[in-house]
């Protein structure tokens, strides 16, 4: 996922002057945590969904080899803003982030996936998700380009 510059700004003002610590400072007598009160001064993120416009555009560029042969590809998935809300109530980031842990929550719980331990979800096979992801409403695109342009 990448963010843009504007945000990416925002947010090292923010932590540059200290908005986003998590330790106590006191101000006027009065403990505060900093984020916290960021937290309080920012909108609700409900209150985000009805006006989000645009899209997402979520990726992976993978590069290796396979059969002795050099391969990249550019795994993605674009989501709607709007669409999500109409669907959902909330906007495409909320969903993005939500459908892939029910779908992992499932295959968890139907033993797809399993195991000894703790895993990242990394470490699973990636085949029985990927065949059911789209049909919970992130399909995704396979491209081969010859590598990335970074």
């Amino acid at each position: 996922m990448t963010f843009g510059r504007s945000y990416l700004t925002h947010l090292e003002v923010l932590g540059n002057v200290g908005m986003t610590r998590i330790d106590p400072v006191m101000y006027g007598g009065i403990e505060v945590i900093p984020l916290q009160f960021l937290k309080v001064l920012l909108p609700d993120p409900a209150s985000l969904g009805p006006r989000t416009k645009g899209k997402t555009c979520i990726g992976v560029w993978v590069a290796g080899k396979k059969d002795g042969k050099d391969k990249t590809c550019y795994l993605y998935n674009v989501c709607d803003h709007e669409e999500c809300f109409r669907e959902t109530g909330a906007q495409a980031v909320s969903y993005t982030t939500g459908v892939p842990c029910a779908l992992a929550a499932k295959m968890l719980l139907t033993g797809t996936w399993g195991g000894r331990g703790v895993f990242n979800m990394e470490q699973m096979d990636p085949d029985p998700f990927m065949a059911e992801v789209g049909d919970w409403g992130l399909p995704w695109v396979e491209t081969f380009p010859r590598s990335p342009d970074f």
